[in-house]
């Protein structure tokens, strides 16, 4: 069973997105355990992701539509060129660059996202790492309606 924010009633106001990178063939379990993870460092639950993000290289990863479809939440792919302006925030890797035109995936992903959908994005941290996946969650200021 997933935690959810009624476990932490003060983490309920928090909205944060997930970029996430993952290996092909990684399993929706593997996902679903390094996501919780990553917002149990925090003390945040599934109830506070807002959106999923990855690099369009990942389109056609199963695992990650199921995540999207487990949480019900919108999963949102990114072009190389469109992570750009987050890459200076992040390390990179050569392995990462050959492999999907980026330097770096899971942050670049989830700052790109929390642009996105609103102002003063900004990682919660550094990036986490299983063995075939890596998630990095960022935070954002809602703009006014």
């Amino acid at each position: 069973m997933l935690p959810t924010t009624s476990d932490h009633p003060s983490a309920s106001s928090i909205q944060v997105v997930a970029g996430l990178g993952c290996r092909r063939g990684c399993s929706l379990d593997e996902l679903i355990d390094l996501l919780i993870h990553s917002l149990a460092q925090h003390e945040l639950t599934v109830d506070n992701i807002v959106g999923l993000a990855s690099i369009a290289h990942k389109r056609d990863e199963a695992s990650l539509h199921e995540l999207a479809e487990h949480l019900a939440l919108e999963l949102v792919f990114f072009a190389p060129e469109q992570l750009s302006p987050y890459q200076a925030l992040t390390a990179g890797n050569a392995l990462t660059q050959a492999a999907t035109g980026s330097p770096a995936v899971a942050e670049p992903c989830a700052l790109a996202l929390a642009a996105r959908m609103g102002a003063s994005p900004c990682l919660l941290g550094e990036k986490n790492r299983s063995a075939s996946a890596t998630c990095a969650l960022a935070t954002f200021d809602r703009e006014p309606a």
